[in-house]
């Protein structure tokens, strides 16, 4: 650094530059005069580490064909044979046992709980190899036990690359307020309500709302958006963004694990204990596998009564591969989606994922914007448009609802200042009751009113209809058995929305259900409008009936939803989609599938994945079962001798790598 002080004093207006130190894996900034420098976190190069490890598989690749073909001209040749009439026996006696010691005390651990391993197998094959003398060829299987137990562990770090890179990307302290002094503490030190203070570069340490400054925030660790987002005071900011310029406080109103980013990580690490189907499957044929191979290697041996023709068979049978065939691919496809802003919770959805073919969808903030603005204010009995709202507006105060926000929005921008209500209650799928300057109101649909004995005259109904007729929705204004007036917002439907749509069902998924608490005429618009059908005017329980019906029908179906209500859906659904950006926690929670940017596009993007997935896992099945058979069938018949079926058994374990490295790139 003292060595690039002279050219930072000559930089006079340059803010802030940022030096990348290749060497040292690092970088650093520095304000021009050098009087303070700034080291940032280490720089990691995704790209760099995958083709690392895409040497090392074919590295493997390469390293188990040298010794195929050392070990087929060895025996061709006959140099085994000499070498070992003149090894003595202990020579290989001691690798075996320092090689083999610690894998032989995890067999022996599994025995004890009743639990079969494909090391389990291995040691069969040495322990027969030893009985028949083949001490060389015993020392060779056990290095190559211990080659695979590398290769795997190398697959493991080449799956989990984007934990790793997850993780990384953490801040370990934060610069927060105390008493009026910044100081800087650890992150897990920092308080909900402590306002951190965040510079251009520094990554935000907690969940909170912006209550000074402006500034673009680079959200890719989150949302997956390439693209930074502006953000300013009254805007929320997640953990482990970063700043790219200007300066910020935030008030942290999430910390530690429970924030948006320590909740992804949590997802992804977790993402191996949902297990598919497809993945309990080769749970279930590695515990019976190995038993039908101990009696077929028995078998070989009665009817040949070649000992070696056994062992042979024994040793290419290996189940390493069917045991890694699917983890990989889930903790690689969940990884990977995570870097883009899809959290999938576990190999179950992945596979469920594949199987949708009917896609069910909330309207508000799902296919719409929700976003909505208040549209028009219309009284009956003479009360003035702003007494109206300002009541309208007193008793949405309470409510978290877009709708609601909206409408008192709209309130304050006229200078209108709701009132705080005295009580209040939500109904749902129905509206509001609240009590607002000793007058009791009821804002909500027909069905509120109905329950209130309040009566529409035919022109509230026209007005009404007319309204919904163009895609607004409606809710009326009660007081006791009077209806008062009526409210209409608008909300503009998702420009990506209708693409995505055809995307799906370009993915063979041809029936797509909305599902809404909006009346009938509303529904119907929104519904002509993307091509699809609609089912209006729904509780949250009819949305949960009607996913049962369509599962009666043997449909396997995705739900779409953001809010409170939808949660229950998506509960019953075969995979639950929640729009994260703008979603609920209830919602969120409640989902398998959660989108970080509410992007359509990341809906038909999470089936390709899934698809790409099962897709991948029986691939490395399917294969290993073929290489398995073949590999079994020329040991039976001694065209295979153990020594080769020793360096043979690795090569599935490497397939499986370089297929499952696939999913990773995308």
């Amino acid at each position: 650094m003292p060595l690039l002080r002279p050219l930072l004093a000559e930089l006079a207006d340059t803010e802030e530059i940022v030096v990348k130190v290749r060497k040292a894996r690092g970088s650093a900034s520095c304000c021009p005069t050098g009087d303070a420098v700034q080291e940032v976190s280490p720089l990691r190069d995704a790209k760099g580490s995958r083709d690392v490890a895409g040497l090392i598989g074919w590295g493997a690749m390469a390293t188990v064909a040298l010794v195929v073909l050392g070990a087929t001209l060895g025996e061709y040749l006959g140099w085994f044979d000499r070498a070992v009439e003149q090894l003595p026996w202990w020579v290989p006696a001691a690798a075996i046992v320092l090689g083999g010691w610690r894998p032989f005390v995890g067999v022996l651990d599994d025995l004890r709980r009743l639990k079969i391993s494909s090391h389990t197998l291995m040691f069969v094959g040495v322990i027969a190899s030893v009985v028949v003398g083949e001490w060389a060829t015993a020392a060779l299987i056990v290095f190559f036990i211990r080659f695979a137990d590398r290769l795997e562990g190398i697959t493991e770090e080449r799956s989990r690359q984007a934990i790793r890179e997850l993780t990384a990307i953490q801040p370990a302290t934060a610069h927060v307020l105390r008493e009026g002094i910044e100081v800087e503490v650890p992150v897990a030190d920092v308080a909900i309500g402590d306002i951190a203070v965040v510079r251009p570069g520094e990554r935000i340490p907690i969940d909170g709302e912006i209550v000074e400054g402006e500034a673009p925030v680079n959200q890719a660790p989150i949302t997956g958006e390439s693209v930074p987002v502006d953000k300013r005071e009254g805007d929320l900011v997640f953990a482990a963004t970063v700043v790219d310029a200007g300066y910020l406080r935030v008030k942290a109103t999430r910390i530690g694990a429970d924030t948006t980013f320590a909740r992804i990580l949590q997802l992804v690490e977790e993402a191996e204990q949902h297990k598919a189907p497809v993945q309990r499957l080769a749970d279930r044929v590695s515990a019976i596998y190995l038993p039908i191979v101990l009696m077929i290697a028995l078998a070989v041996y009665f009817v040949t009564g070649n000992p070696l023709s056994a062992v042979a068979v024994l040793v290419v049978a290996c189940a390493c591969a069917i045991v890694i065939a699917t983890p990989v691919v889930v903790i690689a496809s969940v990884g990977s989606a995570a870097r883009r802003g899809v959290l999938i919770k576990g190999g179950l959805t992945l596979e469920n994922l594949a199987k949708v073919d009917t896609l069910v969808l909330d309207k508000t903030g799902t296919l719409t914007e929700g976003r909505p603005r208040l549209a028009e204010v219309m009284s009956f009995d003479g009360t003035s448009e702003a007494e109206l709202l300002r009541a309208v507006a007193s008793v949405e105060s309470r409510s978290s609802h877009p709708i609601a926000r909206a409408v008192v929005d709209a309130a304050e921008t006229r200078g209108i200042q709701p009132t705080d209500p005295d009580s209040f209650e939500s109904l749902t799928g129905r509206g509001l009751v609240a009590t607002v300057s000793d007058q009791r109101w009821a804002i909500g649909n027909r069905s509120l009113l109905e329950e209130r004995n309040a009566k529409l005259t035919p022109e509230m109904e026209a007005r009404a209809h007319e309204l919904e007729s163009a895609g607004r929705t409606v809710f009326f204004a009660a007081s006791g058995e009077r209806v008062v007036g009526l409210v209409a917002v608008e909300d503009a439907p998702r420009p990506e929305a209708k693409e995505a749509l055809e995307q799906l069902r370009l993915l063979g998924i041809e029936r797509i259900v909305l599902l809404t608490g909006d009346n009938e005429r509303v529904a119907a618009g929104v519904a002509a409008e993307f091509g699809v059908e609609y089912l209006a005017e729904l509780l949250p329980e009819d949305k949960i009936a009607e996913v049962k019906r369509l599962q009666a029908q043997g449909a396997v179906v995705m739900m779409v939803g953001d809010g409170i209500n939808d949660a229950p859906a998506l509960v019953q659904a075969n995979v639950g989609v929640a729009m994260g950006a703008a979603g609920t926690e209830a919602a969120m929670e409640a989902a398998n599938v959660v989108l970080m940017r509410d992007d359509w596009q990341m809906i038909p993007e999470a089936i390709r994945i899934g698809r790409r997935s099962v897709r991948t896992i029986r691939q490395n099945l399917v294969f290993t079962a073929v290489y398995n058979v073949v590999g079994i069938t020329l040991a039976a018949t001694g065209l295979l001798p153990p020594m080769w079926a020793a360096a043979a058994q690795g090569i599935p374990d490497i397939a499986i790598l370089l297929n499952s490295s696939k999913l990773l790139k995308r």
